[in-house]
């Protein structure tokens, strides 16, 4: 009988934290796990996010996981019960992750591959992110404006984006 109640308890508590991947703003992206009796974000609260993304997905034919983590960031956040308009994300595109942003045509002369960002991009930007690269970037990579996603805006730089919102009171989170 003890064996069987330590048992139950087990199983009970495990069910508590039972993970379940979802996706909830973006689908198919940012999968997360639901997990049950837990701490969630203050509903109340407006969350400003600017996200400084930076590195290279090591598989141009894969899709740029900073890139993904933005999808986790907001799927997280509605997870928790947090609604899409207290959720206001900028993503500030510089560095190896410049490539990205480039529409079709450009990501398969620069890597031979279709891009497999695109409608990762797409759904993001329906979920409310500006996406936004710097034009520092795409000049220092030799890419050039005419090649970028339309979907995209071209930042005068990184830094002007990071600053200004910042001062606009978003919090800095770094993706590599």
């Amino acid at each position: 009988m003890k064996k069987t109640v330590i048992l139950l308890l087990a199983v009970i508590s495990f069910s508590t934290y039972a993970q379940t991947p979802s996706s909830e703003l973006v689908p198919e992206y940012g999968i997360i796990n639901d997990i049950s009796n837990v701490t969630d974000p203050d509903p109340n609260l407006d969350y400003k996010i600017v996200i400084d993304l930076k590195s290279k997905s090591p598989d141009p034919s894969k899709i740029n996981p900073g890139l993904n983590n933005i999808a986790r960031l907001l799927n997280l956040h509605a997870a928790g019960g947090i609604s899409a308009d207290k959720l206001k994300v900028v993503a500030a595109i510089h560095g190896n992750a410049t490539y990205l942003v480039l529409d079709n045509k450009g990501y398969q002369k620069k890597y031979g591959v279709d891009n497999p960002n695109l409608d990762l991009i797409s759904q993001l930007k329906n979920a409310g992110v500006d996406l936004k690269v710097c034009g520092q970037s795409l000049i220092a990579r030799n890419n050039g404006f005419d090649n970028v996603n339309e979907e995209i805006d071209v930042a005068l730089s990184m830094l002007t984006v990071v600053t200004e919102m910042q001062q606009k009171g978003y919090g800095l989170l770094v993706f590599e």
